[in-house]
């Protein structure tokens, strides 16, 4: 698993570390009854005092996304469910925060993603055409 924090974010570090998570089960880089790292071995990646890491944990262990087996570590759950709804809302809030401190609003906002968006998916039956050539 694989959790980036970002310096520039106001948002607490085992918050950053708790939506992580929650992002790499929705991806799927992480699967009911999959390994956390220890609490150790993620503070040391990441520099940061294990205490941060141990809070989030326990957070979404109360949040039934994790659960500890004694002595063997942190997994996660399994019947943890990727909640994409929220994964959305709290990608929305970062990206509404990040342009009202760049002076745009939130209708500015949205019209510009509509167009890089729309831009995407003109570019994606050449990606699919791309792809089909790799498999053949």
């Amino acid at each position: 698993m694989l959790v980036n924090l970002d310096p520039r974010d106001a948002r607490p570090l085992y918050l950053q570390i708790m939506d992580e998570v929650r992002r790499a089960l929705v991806v799927g880089t992480l699967r009911p009854e999959d390994p956390l790292p220890s609490v150790r071995e993620l503070a040391a990646d990441l520099a940061i005092n294990p205490r941060t890491v141990s809070q989030a944990y326990g957070e979404l262990e109360r949040e039934g996304i994790v659960y500890v087996r004694r002595g063997q570590g942190t997994f996660v759950a399994p019947d943890a469910r990727p909640d994409r709804e929220a994964l959305g809302r709290a990608v929305a809030k970062r990206a509404l925060l990040e342009a009202r401190r760049n002076g745009l609003g939130a209708e500015e906002l949205v019209a510009i993603i509509r167009e890089v968006a729309a831009g995407e998916e003109d570019r994606e039956p050449s990606r699919a055409a791309a792809n089909q050539g790799e498999r053949e």
